[in-house]
């Protein structure tokens, strides 16, 4: 009957697939960064709490 044409696409079309494509290659990037973590201390965050310093006094308060 009538015969389909593809529509040529639409500027709005081609900003979805270029951000499409570019958030893909944004998640290939990640994976492979951090694949290299197995193990141990494969967190990103290394000596965020310090040693003891000493230990601890506690004091009272003064009565009143």
């Amino acid at each position: 009957m009538s015969e389909v044409t593809p529509e040529p696409e639409s500027s709005e079309d081609e900003l979805k697939r270029k951000f499409r494509e570019a958030l893909e290659r944004k998640k290939l990037a990640q994976t492979d960064a951090g694949a290299g973590g197995k193990g141990k201390n494969s967190s990103k965050i290394h000596g965020a709490h310090g040693p003891v310093g000493g230990k601890r006094s506690f004091r009272r308060k003064s009565g009143g």
